[in-house]
């Protein structure tokens, strides 16, 4: 394999301002808008018919993943995400905080709920704080410090 880096991580979501509003909160903003269809080649080549979408490609200058922030219009599908993060699968996106107590803070103020307090985890010597918590759709964010 000559696989060199991670380009995105795709969430789908059912209403996109509302959703756009809160990874801004997280520091994603819009670089890259999605066009609403594409050719049939590219519908095929993701497994779908041709399709209506909004959405665009979200940047964090501190993040190097990019998160692809789709409401699809045609097809649609609103079914919740997943009820359990012991599905398979993707169950969730970590991203990394240097001030959790100040992050967990600003998303409570913008009135975030938290799956619980932060925990603390020791893996391979070392020691973090993390928080969990859903996005406006159910996908579940996690901040680690």
């Amino acid at each position: 394999m000559s696989i060199v880096g991670f380009v995105h991580v795709n969430i789908n979501c059912s209403d996109y301002a509302r959703s756009l509003t809160f990874y801004e909160l997280l520091g994603f903003c819009e670089v890259i808008p999605v066009p609403p269809t594409n050719t049939p080649e590219v519908a095929a080549a993701v497994g779908m018919p041709p399709y209506r979408v909004k959405g665009a490609l979200l940047a964090n200058p501190a993040v190097p993943v990019m998160i692809d922030l789709l409401q699809w219009e045609q097809p649609t599908d609103a079914s919740a995400p997943y009820p359990h993060l012991y599905h398979l699968g993707i169950a969730r996106i970590a991203l990394v905080s240097d001030d959790l107590d100040g992050d967990m803070t600003r998303l409570q103020q913008a009135g975030v709920e938290f799956l619980s307090a932060p925990a603390a985890v020791t893996m391979g010597g070392n020691t973090s704080r993390f928080v969990c918590f859903a996005d406006p759709d159910g996908t579940i964010v996690e901040l680690v410090q």
